[in-house]
């Protein structure tokens, strides 16, 4: 029998679409797709995974069913009458299914994707049927989808039935809800698939058309194919084919001439062979039997995986002639034997049987095919068998208990902290060879308090606070005692890891995520049970205290500039935790140092890259031992910091207030560098700055967020700038010049990585809105809602600024011959300034440098000399008060991630459709399934305009459970369209998080149940958003 290979694969759609801005183009948008692996189920939704494009296949014959009444075949030009007739029947049995995974759980991530699956069983009474389809379909964790017919009439379905280990499940439907054509079952006959039959592969290509794909049976003895980390078939055999199916074929029915389902198609080749692999139908039927009758699906193991190998093979592993000789005669067109691939530590083959061994005797009986090892194990449970294997060509006996599969397949798990945890399952630990007893509590969502480094799942928690958790029961009982904002310690090891033991301390957060809940999956309704953890109520946080400290001492520079490194004791590390993602921002936490600007206070300036908006938890660590909670004070709409403060009575430390510089820094003066690396390590260096000239950060085009915009950015001659995102340029006398800040720019359309830049900042404008926070007052900037790029005099004159502005402007400021242009007009600007206006002055001053600007913060209009048009004109601009740009309002509705258009929004587009701009999406959320993209507006709900959220809610919350509606839909490029959705409060619940400054947290929640308010209820769901565009960032939720 073949090894496997890396180039199985699970069937998913091309990517044809290269759109720098796909999410907004692009109503159903793909992600780029990943070589390795392909099983035949379409992935266009899916959060943060990859796929491939599918290989082109001349066999398959496509077409296009726009009639809802008129179904039309397709089939091979040498397909004869009688395949056209058998076809035909075939076709109205098989539908499309669109469906969501809408939580993270075991080996699958939440997605929305299409599949296939065909009808397999009507009740006598027509009250019930039954769909089957591909177990990587139903999924491990909880489902929500609809199936669409052949007519396009379309009816839910739910989960009835998953196989722990095989690739199938059983999906239900009410076939009353199907109106307009007859419906009958497609008969299972594993019987029939044998060597040399000609079949057919009737499915769903890509979603979008009817696929029927000719081939012929090749073989029925190939080992399951491997799909690397993740779910993978194992103990059964596959049936392979001379076919190749497309995307969003898993599930279709493999159908003999005479209309019989003889397999189930799973997956194929990824190396473009015209290769398929099915599943054989012996063990779903006899799921279908048993959940027919209403009988449980017994299934046994012995936590064992067997591999069919050839004679040969077999040989070398020590199988003696004798018992090959009796094999080959009882079975005279058997090939090889079961031998022993995986046995797991402390389950019952533990001790007793071995890897390479050769399994000759179940209870007596010679035995060479999966189908019969499963009857027997599956009639055994609870009970035990007599194994006899060939080890080294010694005949060794044992009996083995035969364990419940179900009862080692999860079909639970907890939140908490905004993570979900559940018991490890047979099929990761069959892939890692890692014990199901004690392995620690499996995190399928590692976000929230437990976002780990690396990875989004895969991680197995050993113990927090220094409890073991061994099992998901006693990590509960753990997580009970922990109270809101305690630091536990965390000990955890991946599964592609087991041998490193890691460490963290993490901050354990009850208040965005109050609750510890439990789902429970329910067969009898299809749906996951959702209900509140008993006892499991968040503890009050405990009362800071103060601590007392010391900071390092600086070796580095402190004999040549001692009072230059003593800047040390201004610096203080900041790590900011995002319970939702909003503003466009792509990450969950953020690290860096701030400077402390008043220690008295507790104010500290830090880079608006790592303090993004004020919805988020601030964690300040004052000397590398102190840490105390901080929050948001100020914010500067345009210049990268942000204000934040700590309480300063808890810390017992020789922290210094920084000595900021009133006059600004000159190009070529020589200045020492202070920062911190990528290891949050100290480093110094004495430099020169090199330039100081107005830039600009590059817009994200694909996810607009928070930029620096009129800008002078300092920068200097040493490779340590590159290194730091955080630091300052300070005297030798210890007075600070310029803050070294990091400013988050585009996302790169080739990476997908976001680009950050690290660049200075001189401390006089900093100074004014410093002053006004040590006064306690918290500064209401206004500004000019626009963005300007310098233009040298050259440029000037030809746009038609005169010879006198220009003697002016050399006469004036030696320096800088330049002046600012108007590059681009907020949208809503109303002011009167205009894209090309090149401004002369402000309030009769002329405007050479960036900081010239700084006059129109504290003004409710400004005169303005422009010239446009070769002429100069005289301008009334009022201001902007920023407190206007800020995110205080959110709404999460099916997923979507809702609030007005943030200020990147309004800097990008020239017109704000509506107030309610789609910020993020979740993963496996009906706005993911339904195409509702990030950087899209809503402008109406069912036809009824809903220009702001307090409409949008009105309207939705009529809006019953389960129902479609549609929304009137513009994107980000000024292309209407519509979309219909259905609604989903059972795992999509309407929450709005408003600011207030009464709560702790600054924002106060609501939670809509049945169009009703229920306060201070909701919570973000389990997991990141995704905020757009292919990028590096948290995994699991769309911005």
């Amino acid at each position: 029998m073949d090894a496997q290979t890396s180039t199985t694969k699970r069937k998913q759609p091309s990517s044809s679409h290269t759109s720098d801005r796909p999410s907004k183009q692009l109503r159903r948008p793909s992600q780029p797709q990943d070589e390795d692996e392909d099983m035949s189920i379409t992935k266009p939704h899916t959060n943060g995974l990859n796929g491939h494009a599918s290989p082109t296949e001349p066999e398959s014959m496509e077409i296009e069913d726009d009639d809802s009444t008129t179904s039309i075949v397709a089939t091979a030009a040498t397909d004869t009458a009688e395949w056209r007739t058998t076809l035909s029947r075939v076709v109205s049995r098989v539908v499309s299914i669109h469906f969501s995974q809408t939580h993270a759980f075991d080996t699958d991530p939440a997605l929305s994707s299409e599949a296939t699956g065909f009808v397999v069983h009507i009740s006598p009474s027509q009250d019930v049927a039954y769909i089957l389809t591909n177990r990587h379909v139903v999924g491990a964790g909880p489902f929500w989808g609809y199936a669409i017919f052949d007519n396009h009439e379309e009816c839910d379905v739910h989960p009835v039935y998953r196989d722990p280990v095989h690739d199938f499940g059983l999906l239900r439907f009410d076939p009353r809800k199907i109106k307009h054509m007859a419906l009958s079952p497609l008969q299972l006959r594993p019987d029939l698939a044998k060597v040399g039959v000609e079949i057919r592969v009737v499915g769903n290509d890509a979603g979008e058309k009817l696929s029927i794909l000719s081939g012929v049976i090749s073989r029925l003895d190939r080992n399951a194919p491997e799909y690397g980390e993740g779910y993978s078939d194992f103990n059964t055999n596959y049936i392979q084919a001379a076919a190749a199916a497309s995307g969003g074929s898993s599930g279709s029915p493999v159908v003999n001439i005479d209309g019989f389902a003889v397999a189930l198609q799973a997956g194929g080749r990824s190396d473009g062979a015209a290769t398929d692999y099915f599943l054989p139908l012996d063990r779903p039927l006899r799921a279908l039997e048993c959940v027919v009758k209403g009988e449980q699906v017994t299934r046994g193991t012995i936590q064992t995986q067997w591999v069919l190998k050839a004679f040969d093979e077999c040989r070398r592993l020590g199988l003696d002639g004798g018992w090959e000789g009796k094999v080959r005669a009882e079975f005279p067109k058997e090939t090889g034997m079961l031998v022993a691939e995986v046995v797991l530590p402390r389950g019952p083959g533990d001790g007793k049987l071995e890897e390479g061994d050769v399994l000759v005797l179940v209870n007596g009986e010679l035995l060479t095919q999966f189908v019969r090892l499963d009857d027997v194990l599956d009639s055994s449970v609870g009970g035990k068998v007599q194994l006899l294997v060939q080890r080294g060509g010694e005949d060794v006996e044992v009996e083995l208990e035969v364990g419940d599969l179900h009862a080692i397949t999860p079909d639970r798990f907890v939140s908490v902290a905004g993570a979900a945890f559940h018991d490890l399952s047979y099929q990761q630990a069959r892939l890692y060879a890692v014990t199901l007893k004690d392995a620690g509590v499996y995190c399928c969502e590692a976000s929230g308090s437990f976002r780990f480094e690396g990875s989004s799942s895969g991680w197995l928690v050993q113990s927090v606070d220094n409890h073991p958790t061994p099992d998901l029961e006693r990590f509960v009982e753990v997580m009970k005692g922990i109270p809101d904002r305690a630091r536990v310690v965390v000990t955890y090891k991946h599964l592609r890891d087991m041998h490193t033991l890691n460490t963290s301390i993490l901050l354990v957060d009850r208040h965005w995520h109050k609750n510890m809940r439990v789902a429970i999956r329910n067969d009898e309704t299809g749906v996951w049970d959702f209900e509140d953890v008993e006892g499991g109520e968040a503890l009050p946080p405990l009362e800071p205290v103060s601590r007392k400290a010391n900071f390092v001492s600086m070796a580095a520079g402190a004999t040549q500039f001692p009072k230059a490194v003593d800047v040390i004791r201004s610096f203080v590390r900041v790590s900011a935790s995002m319970p939702l993602k909003i503003d466009g921002f792509p990450k969950t936490r953020k690290i860096g140092f701030g400077l402390v600007i008043d220690s008295g206070k507790g104010l500290v300036v830090v880079s608006r890259a790592i303090v993004p908006y004020d919805m988020c938890d601030i964690s300040v660590t004052i000397a590398d031992s102190i840490i105390v909670d901080g929050k948001v004070v100020f914010m500067h709409p345009l210049q990268n910091y942000a204000i934040i403060k700590y309480d300063p009575s808890l810390v017992d430390a020789p922290v210094k207030s920084a000595k900021l510089a009133t006059e600004g820094i000159k190009q070529g003066e020589e200045t020492i560098f202070f920062g911190f690396n990528a290891n949050l390590r100290p480093v110094v260096a004495k430099t020169a700055v090199t330039d100081i000239t107005t830039v600009a950060i590059p817009a994200s085009a694909s996810t607009p967020r928070y930029r620096a915009v009129n800008l002078d950015a300092v920068t200097v001659d040493t490779s340590l700038s590159g290194q730091c995102g955080s630091g300052v340029l300070v005297t030798e006398d210890g007075v600070v010049q310029a803050l070294w800040l990091t400013y988050l720019g585009e996302r790169s359309g080739h990476s997908g990585k976001d680009v950050e830049y690290h660049l200075g900042f001189a401390t006089p404008a900093l100074l004014p809105v410093i002053e006004a926070v040590r006064r306690g007052e918290v500064p209401d900037l206004r500004i000019l809602n626009l963005e300007t790029q310098t233009v040298q005099m050259s440029q000037c004159r030809i746009m038609g600024v005169g010879e006198s502005w220009i003697e002016r402007v050399e006469r004036e400021d030696p320096e800088r011959h330049q002046l600012f242009m108007v590059r681009k007009v907020d949208a809503g600007n109303t002011g009167g300034l205009m894209e090309g206006d090149v401004v002369l002055t402000l309030n009769g001053k002329l405007i050479t440098r960036v900081g010239d600007l700084d006059v129109m913060y504290g003004v409710d209009e400004l005169r303005v000399l422009v010239v446009r048009g070769r002429k100069e004109v005289e301008l009334v601009v009022p201001t902007v008060p920023t407190s206007e740009l800020e995110t205080g309002r959110v709404v999460v509705f099916c997923g979507a991630v809702l609030h007005r258009p943030h200020h990147a929004v309004r800097q990008q587009i020239s017109k704000v459709h509506s107030d309610i701009y789609v910020s993020a999406r979740m993963g496996g959320s009906p706005a993911y399934m339904y195409g509702l993209a990030p950087t899209n507006f809503i402008l109406a709900v069912n036809a009824v305009p809903t220009l702001d959220l307090e409409s949008f809610l009105r309207e939705t919350n009529k809006i019953p459970d389960n129902t479609y509606f549609r929304l009137k839909v513009m994107t980000f490029d000024n292309v209407p369209w519509v979309a219909t959705m259905k609604k989903n409060e059972h795992y999509f619940p309407t929450m709005e998080f408003i600011k207030d400054g009464r709560e702790r947290e600054g924002w106060r929640r609501v939670m809509y149940e049945g169009g009703e308010m229920k306060k201070g209820e909701g919570e973000p769901a389990s997991g990141a958003a995704d905020e757009g565009g292919a990028g590096e960032g948290d995994q699991g939720l769309e911005v």
